[in-house]
């Protein structure tokens, strides 16, 4: 290579400072879904490409996040003159893909610590069809106009480099100095040490999928500003100014996610390794190995060459199917795929209703595929459980696009797919004449997701689905693991790191085998979990009852989470959890110990056919620590410190000594223990409204809860089937560690409600 030209480094700065501030003003929200340690060992990043904005965003966020430069590969029109943009392009690292010397100029920036962004589909692919009817990876050609085999540049280049490393290794151990330092000075390295270096370095190639949702077909401002100016726009044109407009300046999330490093040194089976050796033992100089005629030789190479040549196309097939598995799916490619299915069953329409189960069931059934990556809207159950009331925000959205693009039609309560959704569409034009086939397209590699969605059509459809008690009580699981996540961040460390809670703070289920008559719901005390109660709940099961253990919202996670949680929210989790149990059982049984106790109590002053009966242990109605009356002023003051402040409060936390610091929190939030006082204020309003059977369990000497806590409910209750239980000992936790036959006690009313 005559010439290498190195990109602008303070250009590139400047520039990616520039997209720091517009990025604000653009409506899409970008995440980066990555290992540090990937961006690290990645040479080659590969990318899907569906807008034109994904050539410029991948390098803008591997500098953002890795400060890392980026070398990639543009079409030659956009250097077909010296002009401003070429220089521009040239400057920020951007090559033509006819360059003379294209793999080589790469290869040394790989040497020299760059990386490179490379799109292999070689296109944008609009209709997301990458799959053919043979199951083969393959992509439509806008110029051929047909559809081909992704191309192989980025694997021939990643073979050819890591030739060449081997070759420089072969060279030092024949001790061959004088050939190195040539080769560093071609290689335009600062010496033959740094080219040791990254001879030991193996190549990474880094697969990686760019999702954008939702898709939108609607005009913007920036189409109809175009539209106005040029009135001959191309419907080409229009199209991209429509979608991607839509992309940047309506909300859209733009979901990266990085694939794991395929390291070409590790992955090569041994009659790979024989080629590579064999060909970097023959290498003279290092741009042979991207050269035609360095193969032709001599037989021995040409037969090398065959070899290599199907060692890079198995590359290709491999990471292509990697870029294809890292799609991030959303509600959207789950409605897509069952429209596809009901579709190619014959049904032209659906009740609203039944497709909203379906999908619900669909999201659930793929939710325990751990190879299957999904958009933050499905593992968050407070969004994707709203497809079982009435309306789902995300689902309205799907169906007004669909409805706009003329693919379906709403029809009171039901759902009319159009013929327009088979109808064949121009390349240019498919994404917004059918985006639902768009949809549909981008999950079509991910097998597991398309088998399961089929899976639950068919279930739906002659009635054998899942039991929509299982389904709900996952979304449990998943809420617990939705606030887990969201409460360990860089800022709740601190605390975090603090606490000592080992048990599990899962909610669980525990099946009887034959009883459907009667059924316990668990509920914990306060800064507990789940784990508080399950040995109750072990003595329960063993009576063949159903059990189960509720997590109150903000516990078992982070006393931040705790923090932001009203005891309307605990209500919710019992109440949820007598939703399941509805579904399990005639009769339902609430037994709460302390904080969980005085939910109970709320709970069964409501009207309900189902409630058998209450058992309130330890509830709290009056407290040992008299400062709890001072908890109103304090929450009070650390509102106003953090309204007028950057700081959290005066205290926003109070450490504590529980007395199980394996399932407690050790930090209480001083919103916490104000919500525990709203919480015991409605209880005693709402003890007289109670009718079905009660049983009240105290220890005599509690010392967090005063004990006369337990004659006042049992004063308070108009039921006539009421009892009072002491229990002694000084412990508040008496559930956890069966104080006093406790857990008999419990059993013996249960089995008072049974009859």
């Amino acid at each position: 290579m005559d010439e290498y030209f190195d990109l602008n480094q303070p250009t590139y700065d400047w520039c990616v400072r520039i997209f720091d501030s517009v990025k604000n003003l653009l409506k899409v929200r970008f995440q980066l879904h990555h290992e540090i340690h990937q961006l690290d060992d990645g040479d080659i990043f590969l990318f899907n490409h569906f807008a034109r904005a994904e050539t410029f965003i991948p390098q803008y966020l591997i500098y953002h996040h890795h400060g890392g430069y980026c070398r990639s590969v543009a079409s030659s029109a956009f250097f077909q003159e010296d002009s401003r943009l070429t220089r521009l392009l040239l400057d920020l690292g951007v090559v033509p893909n006819d360059h003379p010397d294209l793999m080589l100029l790469l290869a040394i920036d790989i040497l020299r610590g760059r990386k490179i962004v490379i799109f292999p589909e070689g296109g944008m692919v609009k209709n997301r069809q990458v799959v053919d009817e043979q199951g083969r990876y393959r992509v439509y050609s806008r110029s051929a106009k047909q559809h081909r085999a992704h191309h192989t540049g980025a694997a021939r280049l990643a073979t050819g480099l890591q030739i060449i490393k081997a070759a420089v290794k072969q060279h030092h151990a024949r001790g061959n100095h004088e050939l190195l330092e040539r080769w560093a000075n071609e290689l335009h390295l600062a010496s033959v040490e740094a080219l040791l270096e990254q001879a030991d370095k193996p190549v990474g190639i880094v697969p990686a999928n760019i999702t954008f949702y939702p898709l939108r077909v609607n005009e913007n401002f920036l189409s109809r500003s175009a539209e106005r100016i040029y009135k001959d726009l191309s419907a080409r044109a229009v199209e991209e100014l429509v979608v991607e407009g839509n992309l940047f300046f309506k909300e859209t999330d733009m979901d990266i996610r990085l694939g794991d490093t395929i390291f070409l040194r590790d992955a090569w089976e041994w009659w790979e390794k024989f080629c590579v050796r064999q060909l970097a033992g023959r290498l003279e100089h290092p741009n042979e190995i991207f050269e035609l005629s360095f193969f032709k030789k001599s037989f021995i190479r040409k037969t090398l060459a065959q070899g290599l040549r199907k060692s890079i196309a198995n590359l290709r097939d491999d990471y292509m199917e990697d870029i294809y598995q890292e799609v991030t799916v959303n509600l959207s490619h789950v409605a897509a795929r069952i429209i596809a299915a009901l579709m190619n069953r014959g049904i032209e329409m659906v009740e609203r209703d039944q497709f909203q189960l379906m999908i619900y069931h669909g999201i659930k059934t793929i939710q325990p595929i751990k190879t299957v990556h999904l958009h933050r809207s499905l593992i968050n159950p407070n969004i994707y459980r709203q497809l079982l009331g009435h309306s789902s925000f995300e689902l309205d959205r799907f169906l007004r696009s669909a409805t706009k693009a003329e693919l379906i039609e709403l029809e009171d309560e039901a759902i009319r797919f159009l013929p327009k959704l088979i109808a064949e569409h121009e390349f240019d034009q498919v994404r917004l004449e059918n985006p639902i086939e768009v949809y549909a397209n981008e999950v079509a590699p991910l097998g597991q997701v398309c088998a399961a969605i089929d899976e639950v059509v068919e279930a739906n459809m002659n009635g054998t689905a899942k039991t929509k008690a299982e389904l709900h009580f996952d979304d449990k699981v998943m809420q617990y693991r939705w606030d887990k996540r969201r409460f360990d961040q860089a800022d709740h460390a601190e605390i975090n790191a603090l606490q000592t809670a080992t048990e599990d703070p899962r909610p669980f289920l525990l099946r009887a085998k034959n009883n459907e008559d009667i059924a316990v719901l668990l509920a914990h005390g306060f800064l507990a979990s789940p784990a508080e109660i399950r040995p109750l709940a072990a003595s329960i099961h063993a009576l063949d009852i159903s059990v189960l253990g509720v997590r109150l919202r903000g516990h078992g996670t982070s006393p931040w989470d705790l923090r932001e949680r009203s005891w309307e929210q605990w209500l919710e989790s019992i109440q949820f959890g007598q939703e399941i149990l509805g579904q399990v059982a005639e009769k339902i049984v609430l037994v709460g110990f302390s904080t969980g106790g005085a939910l109970s109590l709320v709970s069964a002053s409501e009207p309900s056919a189902n409630i058998a009966g209450v058992c309130s242990i330890c509830a709290p109605v009056k407290f040992r620590n008299k400062n709890m009356r001072f908890v109103p002023f304090m929450y009070g003051a650390n509102r106003i410190v953090k309204w007028v402040s950057k700081y959290e409060g005066v205290m926003p936390f109070r450490q504590t000594e529980p007395e199980h610091p394996h399932i407690n929190y050790r930090h209480m939030p001083i919103r916490g223990l104000y919500e525990l006082t709203r919480l015991v204020s409605r209880a005693k309003s709402s003890i007289p409204k109670i009718q079905c059977p009660v049983s009240v369990i105290q220890a005599e000497e509690d010392h967090v809860v005063d004990p006369i806590s337990a004659n006042i409910i049992y004063d308070a209750l108009t039921t006539k089937d009421k009892r009072l239980h002491w229990v002694p000992g000084k412990k508040h936790g008496i559930v956890y560690s069966n104080v006093g036959n406790v857990h008999e006690t419990v059993c013996e009313f249960l089995a008072h409600l049974k009859g």
